[in-house]
This record gives structure tokens, C-alpha cells and sequence, in this order.
């Protein structure tokens, strides 16, 4: 018998689900050089076994390739010196919750808050200055909502920052103001397109806000990635940097909290130039290895259906004509994607409505006539609120559906909810169509839109199998679950085609990076889908070694 030379790193007595149909399993696996040499049984697994060998036991355990987050913001991440407004369900709570912090630090210069639920306001309205002056008083207040949409100021705020009737568009968002007034109301539109943009920032930064300091971005994203690969995430999908923001995944490589591997895509706002994209280039090229990569492009279409700034193909329910807006008008940004695709740029663009992601859908098709056919992956990201007629179009497109199945659950878009009402009941079929995509043949790489939702992978996979809430009860729209399997596949190998890394990562498979996570409970096997939440990442492995272990 021929003896191989002997792995850095065996598993043995693991269930191996390789996620690849040349070999959907194995018990054992050996690791060399941080990549997979060998797959098999633990039997065989001793002829890789040397003195100096590293040998894990699954015990049984499920192993699965490292979950690959295809669009989860590290970078915002979530903030401990924020005011956290997750779960206030009314005003009242809103006020008790800031009031409490305000007694904590009453020297604060400022009130900062995120994760603010637009239901939180009754009536359907959007928030103002004078739902948050009667607990802030005179200390200017900076709050985000739960998605990073939109940001909510006080009187004392929008002083601080210079808004009034007559500066109203922004560096960083777009003031509402009072159709009888003229004066700005508080509420900031377009802050994900304008606030999170390099100028948004810079600008943000100059004014004094302190979430908007390098520092406080860098705690946000050292605690993310942190998060990250204890949840086995073991690549991120960072959707959404400025060239300035590069600086931050160096230091973090420096310090040693990189432990995930990073794809980083550069926003594209409008304005942004020829030499911008030269720039673009000129990065991707710098950051190209399996630890940090730079390249794709996001963009937006449209906003979000919340606040009613998704462009919808037919009126919000209840708003007579009013049904959103285009970012761009659809020529024109045809013309743009088309000249992106010529560049060989590949987009992620952030659709949510059913005509903004039509637009985007046109756009690719436009480019593909132009252009000829290629194998550009351009993704729409979100597909929130999709027309049938637009499902078999992605397969035939070669679009990428980038999802987040959490944001499909009922406590969070369903009936109740903001998001629901404004679709209205008789297109709620239209809501986060991922059994459908799947069977007209879509690639699915699922996401959890981390801060806007959870990161937990389990968390996703549970809703795409359920669209329950986490706590059970009623699902809505279940016709659009999927299957344990397919999720996986969404959050594996789907996440890993999106990003052309097919050949290197979401599946155990001979030759590629030795990225797996041991699971505390077989979600493919269990009874009750339940089940699923809960079950955590005993055994983390990055390039065959072992970054997390509970």
C-alpha cells in the first residue's frame, strides 16, 4: 500500500454534506497547504494521519462547506453606542428607550440610534423632528432606521447639520419637508445612496457626527467580522465600500480580526466619473487574493417599498398614482449598465420593487444585445416584490437572484406590517419569490443583509424553509419556501457562483479551500424545521485552520 505524505488537518466521523454532485458525501476529509487533498471514509482517513497531523472529530456532527454571506454589511454593521431601537414596537417605547440612554450619559453631545421600525409609527406615516424633540430637547439627535434607508433628525439635529427650506438636498440623503411648509420635517430619504457614499460620509464626518468617524466604522466592522466566523460565515459579501473604506479590511487584516475572507464591491452613486472607474480597476487589481478581493460594482435602481421609494409597475395600495421612482430613467441607465458590462464590471444592483427591477432586467438585456452574451453574473440584490413575468428572465439572463429570506417573514413584511400594506393583498404573490426563481432555473445566493437583519445563517435558512416568524405561528406566502437543501445550496455554492468563486469555494470538493463548518444539529435530517434555530457552528475551519470553536 502506497502511503501519502501526511495533511495538515484530518476531520473524521463527520456526516459530510459536499454540497458537490461528483461526491454529495463523505465522513472524513484531509487538508494540505489549506486545501482539500482527499475526501472519504474515516477509515481510510489514517493513511493522511501523521505525528504532526491536526485531527478533528466531528462526532457525528453535519459538516458543510463554509457559508458564503453574499451580501451582509460589516462595514455598518451594528453600533454599541447607538441607542438600540430594535423591537420598539411604538412611539412610547422609541421615547423610553432614548430617554434611558439620555440618563446614562448626560454629558452625550449627541443621541445616536439605529434599527428604527417604520411600523413604530402609527398611522402609516413617516416620522419628524417633533416625535423625537420632546425627549431629546436641545441634544441633537442622529437616528437610523432598521434598513439604513432612511435616517430621522430632531430640531436640535437638523440645525446642527444645516438643513432648512433652502437645503434640503444633501450630501447625504434627501429632506422631506412639509407640503404646506416647505420646511424639512426631519425625515432624511435616500441615506443608503447618499449617506453611505464616500462624499455622504466625508460630509457626515465634517458636520461632527460622530457614527460617521473612521473609528467608530472600524469597531462596527471588527465586531461583525467577529460575529461572522462564529456563525461559520467564512466568506462576506461586503456590498457597499468607498475607495476610502479599504483602509479599514487592511487594519483589520493587520490585527488579526480578517478571519473570514472578504469580497469587497465599490459604490457606484450617479456623478461617479471615468476616472472613478479607473480607480475601480486600478483596486481591483491591488486587492485579488482569497482573503480580500475587490471588484464588483452596486448601484441602486430604486429604494425601498417602506417608505414607499420602490419603484412599483402599478400605485402603492391606497396612494392613488403615486408608485415610486427610478434612481435613473430607464435609458439611461441601460446605457449605463451596458458601458459597465463592456468594461467587464460585474454589478450588484439593488432592486426591490417590480418595476425597478424590471428596469434592471432590461438593462441586462440591452447590454447583452450590445455587448454579445457573457458570462457577467450581474445580480439583482434584494428581488423583494417581483412580477411573474419577470421570473424566467433572470436563467435567461444569467442574473443572479441575491435574496435575504429573513426579510420575508411575517413579523418583518407581512400582513401588519409596512411592508405588506403598502404592496397591498392582491400582489403579495409577488413578495420574495424563492421557490419560484429556483424552479425557473435562477441561480439563488442567499444573504442575510446584516445590520438590517440577523446574520445568523440558520436564522435564513429557517424562513426560506418556513416563512414563519422565528417565535412560529402563522407562515405567510409558504407556497415560495424552499427546501433545507436548497437553501444550503443558496448560502454555499449559489453564493459562491454569484461571485465567480464557484471554483475555489462552496463546496467540499478535492482542490478547493478548505473552508467547512461542523454544525451542532443535522438541519437536512431534522423533523422540525424549528429545529433549525439554535444550531450553531461548533467548528469553524478557514484554509484549514480552526478560527472558531465552541
Amino acid at each position: 500500500m502506497t502511503r501519502t505524505a501526511p495533511a495538515d488537518l484530518v476531520l473524521v466521523g463527520g456526516r459530510l454534506h459536499t454540497v458537490d454532485p461528483g461526491r454529495p458525501e463523505a465522513e472524513a476529509l484531509a487538508v494540505r497547504d489549506g486545501r482539500i487533498v482527499w475526501l472519504g471514509t474515516t477509515e481510510k482517513a489514517a493513511a493522511w494521519t501523521g505525528p504532526d497531523t491536526e485531527v478533528l472529530d466531528a462526532r457525528g456532527r453535519l459538516v458543510l462547506p463554509g457559508f458564503i454571506d453574499a451580501h451582509n454589511h460589516v462595514r455598518l454593521g451594528s453600533d454599541d453606542a447607538c441607542v438600540q431601537l430594535a423591537g420598539a414596537g411604538t412611539l412610547d417605547e422609541i421615547h423610553r428607550r432614548i430617554g434611558s440612554w439620555l440618563a446614562a450619559h448626560p454629558d452625550a453631545a449627541w443621541v445616536e440610534a439605529e434599527a428604527f421600525d417604520y411600523s413604530a409609527i402609527e398611522g402609516g406615516r413617516m416620522p419628524c423632528a417633533a416625535d423625537l424633540d420632546p425627549v431629546t430637547g436641545d441634544v441633537p439627535a442622529f437616528v437610523l432606521s432598521y434598513d439604513v434607508h432612511t435616517a430621522w433628525l430632531n430640531t436640535a439635529a437638523l440645525r446642527r447639520l444645516g438643513v432648512d427650506r433652502t437645503r434640503t438636498s444633501l450630501p447625504f440623503g434627501e429632506a422631506a419637508t412639509d407640503p404646506a411648509t416647505g420646511e424639512p420635517t426631519g425625515f432624511i430619504t435616500e441615506f443608503a445612496v447618499k449617506g453611505l457614499s464616500r462624499d455622504g460620509h466625508r460630509a457626515l464626518r465634517a458636520l461632527g457626527v460622530p457614527w460617521a468617524c473612521q473609528d467608530r466604522q472600524y469597531g462596527r466592522l471588527a465586531k461583525s467580522l467577529d460575529d461572522a466566523v462564529g456563525f461559520g460565515i467564512t466568506t462576506v459579501v461586503e456590498p457597499q465600500n468607498s475607495l476610502d473604506d479599504l483602509a479599514l479590511y487592511e487594519r483589520a487584516a493587520a490585527e488579526g480580526r480578517l478571519r473570514s475572507r472578504v469580497v469587497a464591491a465599490l459604490f457606484h452613486p450617479r456623478g461617479t466619473t471615468a476616472a472613478d472607474l479607473d480607480d475601480f480597476a486600478a483596486a481591483a487589481r491591488r486587492y485579488d487574493d482569497d482573503r480580500l478581493r475587490v471588484g464588483p460594482l452596486k448601484l441602486y435602481i430604486d429604494d425601498v417599498v417602506e417608505p414607499r421609494t420602490a419603484a412599483l409597475l402599478e400605485p402603492y395600495a391606497g396612494c392613488g398614482h403615486h408608485r415610486g421612482e427610478t434612481f435613473y430613467p430607464p435609458e439611461e441607465f441601460a446605457d449605463l449598465l451596458t458601458a459597465l458590462d463592456a468594461r467587464g464590471f460585474q454589478c450588484f444592483v439593488h432592486a426591490t420593487g417590480d418595476r425597478g427591477i424590471r428596469t434592471v432586467l432590461d438593462a441586462v438585456a440591452r447590454a447583452r444585445t450590445v455587448n454579445g452574451p457573457r458570462d457577467a453574473r450581474h445580480q439583482v440584490v434584494h428581488v423583494e416584490c417581483l412580477d411573474p413575468r419577470d421570473t424566467p428572465r433572470f436563467a435567461e439572463l444569467g442574473v443572479v437572484a441575491c435574496m435575504q429570506p429573513r426579510h420575508s417573514a411575517p413579523e418583518i413584511a407581512g400582513p401588519g406590517k409596512d411592508w405588506a400594506e403598502n404592496v397591498g393583498a392582491d400582489r403579495w404573490h409577488k413578495a420574495w419569490p424563492m421557490r419560484s426563481l429556483h424552479e425557473a432555473g435562477a441561480v439563488l445566493a442567499f444573504s442575510s443583509d446584516w445590520n438590517v437583519a440577523e446574520m445568523d445563517p440558520m436564522v435564513g435558512i429557517y424562513t426560506a424553509v418556513t416563512r414563519r416568524p422565528l417565535d412560529g405561528g402563522e407562515a405567510w406566502m409558504p407556497q415560495e419556501t424552499v427546501d433545507v437543501e436548497t437553501a444550503v445550496r443558496g448560502y454555499t455554492m449559489g453564493s459562491a457562483y454569484a461571485n465567480f468563486l464557484e471554483g475555489e469555494r462552496g463546496s467540499l470538493t478535492v482542490g478547493k479551500l478548505a473552508d467547512f463548518v461542523v454544525l451542532s444539529r443535522d438541519i437536512l435530517r431534522t423533523a422540525d424545521p424549528s429545529e433549525i434555530l439554535g444550531t450553531v457552528a461548533e467548528v469553524v475551519v478557514v484554509g484549514g485552520e480552526v478560527v472558531h470553536k465552541v
